[in-house]
C-alpha cells in the first residue's frame, strides 16, 4: 500500500492507473462502517484510494475539530488489511490556499436539519469533496447513508457540475445493539452508549408503526419523542428523498432522520423507507 502525503504524489499516482478506481474519503478513526465502504470499493474496482483528512472548514467554532479522534497507526493497518492500494494523508496546506474560489451548497437543502444549527457546514464539506474528487478522479466514490443530507448534496454537486464519477451510497453499519457506527462514538462512556441506543430504538419504533399501517408523520414523530425523552433532541424529521418535509409517509420515497446529544456528544441516525 502506497502512502501519499502530497497532492503532487497523488496526482502522479493517479496518472499511473489505467483501470477502474474506487475512492473512499474519510476523516480517520476508522471503524466497521468505513471498512464496509472500503471493502465495497476493493471488490468493485481495480484500484482503491482512501483519504484521511480531518477537514477544518466543515467544523464550526466550539465543535470538536481539535479533539477529533486520531488513530493513525490503527487506520494504516486497517487500510492495509482491507486491500487499499493507496492512502492519501495530506496536511491542511496541501488542500487549501489563501485565495481560491468558494463553492456554496444549495441553500434549500443545506440550511435545514444538519445545516440549521451548523450554518456553512456543508459549504466546507462540498469544498473538500470536490477537491478530493478532482485529485483522485475516481470511477466510483463511496459514501455512507448515515450522513444522508451530505450524501444528497454530494450527489447533487456531482450531477450539476458534470463530474465523471458515480457516487455509490452504502448502507448504515450498526453494532450488535443497533447503535449506528460513528467515529464520535469513541466519546461515549458505557452509560452514554446505553442512552445512545434510544436513537436507533426510536427509528425501530417508527418502522413498527409504519408496518402497522400508521402513515401520518406527526403521529410517528410523537412515538419517537417518547423513546428519546431523556436525550437532548435536536431534530426528528420525516422527509422525502429531496429533504422536503412530508405529512404522510410515502413508502417509496421517505426518510426518517434524528439528531440528538448524548452527554456532550452529538449523534445522528436515519432510516430510509
Amino acid at each position: 500500500m502506497k502512502i501519499l502525503k502530497t497532492t503532487k504524489e497523488l496526482i502522479n499516482y493517479r496518472k499511473s492507473l489505467t483501470c477502474n478506481v474506487g475512492f473512499v474519503p474519510t476523516m480517520g478513526a476508522l471503524h466497521q462502517g468505513h471498512i464496509s465502504l472500503i471493502k465495497e470499493s476493493v471488490q468493485k474496482n481495480n484500484n482503491t484510494i482512501v483519504s484521511i483528512f480531518v477537514n477544518p472548514i466543515q467544523f464550526l467554532a466550539g465543535e470538536d475539530f481539535t479533539s477529533y479522534p486520531n488513530r493513525q497507526k490503527a487506520d494504516l493497518k486497517i487500510c492495509e488489511l482491507a486491500g487499499v492500494d493507496a492512502l492519501f494523508m495530506p496536511n491542511t496546506d496541501e488542500i487549501y490556499f489563501e485565495n481560491e474560489p468558494i463553492l456554496v451548497a444549495p441553500m434549500k437543502q443545506s440550511f435545514i436539519l444538519e445545516g440549521y444549527q451548523r450554518p456553512k457546514h456543508f459549504d466546507g464539506v462540498l469544498r473538500v469533496v470536490i477537491k478530493l474528487l478532482n485529485l483522485t478522479k475516481p470511477t466510483n466514490a463511496y459514501f455512507g447513508k448515515k450522513d444522508a443530507q451530505q450524501l444528497f448534496l454530494i450527489q447533487n454537486m456531482v450531477k450539476t457540475l458534470f463530474l465523471d464519477t458515480t457516487i455509490v451510497p452504502c448502507e448504515i453499519i450498526r453494532d450488535e445493539n443497533g447503535l449506528a457506527l460513528s467515529s464520535r462514538n469513541a466519546y461515549l462512556d458505557e452509560n452514554e452508549k446505553l442512552q445512545a441506543l434510544n436513537i436507533s430504538k426510536s427509528l425501530k419504533i417508527a418502522s413498527i408503526e409504519i408496518m402497522r399501517g400508521e402513515l401520518h408523520a406527526e403521529k410517528i414523530k410523537e412515538k419517537m419523542k417518547e423513546v428519546l425523552k431523556e436525550l437532548e433532541v435536536e431534530y426528528i424529521e420525516i422527509t422525502n428523498r429531496k429533504f422536503d418535509k412530508i405529512e404522510k409517509i410515502d413508502l417509496k420515497n421517505c426518510m426518517i432522520l434524528v439528531a440528538a446529544k448524548v452527554g456532550k456528544t452529538r449523534l445522528i441516525d436515519n432510516m430510509w423507507i
